[in-house]
């Protein structure tokens, strides 16, 4: 086997493997959560808990108004904060730490779980910044 033959069996399994890890954060989205449009985000967000799971620094950095943060690295412990009755709105920069908040509320028995399609990356709305 040639060297170019190896690079592109290389370069075919990382393909595959990022396609498989896409398809089981979808999965998985669809499962735990609905995944919204930042239009029926802003609609519903006045009634719903808004949680930034992105780590502090960023939350300090800009956040959508009226969120709160719980960093995905502290959700484990902080997942009693988050009230059942009441649906639960999350959002990161991408959606990838949200499916996995997502998946960690379905499975302590949340039902009303929404996504913000394209995360805070893709948020146009009102937003906050903490001054210092």
């Amino acid at each position: 086997m040639n060297l170019l033959t190896t690079v592109t069996i290389i370069l075919a399994i990382i393909l595959i493997a990022m396609g498989l890890n896409w398809l089981y954060y979808y999965v998985m989205g669809k499962r735990s959560a609905t995944i919204i449009t930042k239009e029926e985000f802003r609609e519903g967000m006045r009634k719903a808990q808004v949680i930034d799971v992105r780590e502090k620094n960023e939350f300090d950095g800009g956040h959508i108004l009226g969120a709160r943060s719980i960093p995905y690295t502290l959700f484990d412990t902080s997942i009693s904060a988050i009230r059942k009755d009441q649906p639960v709105y999350l959002y990161d920069g991408t959606k990838t730490l949200s499916v996995r908040a997502a998946n960690k509320l379905r499975k302590q028995g949340y039902t009303d779980i929404y996504i913000l399609k394209e995360g805070y990356d893709g948020w146009d709305g009102k937003t906050k910044k903490k001054n210092g």
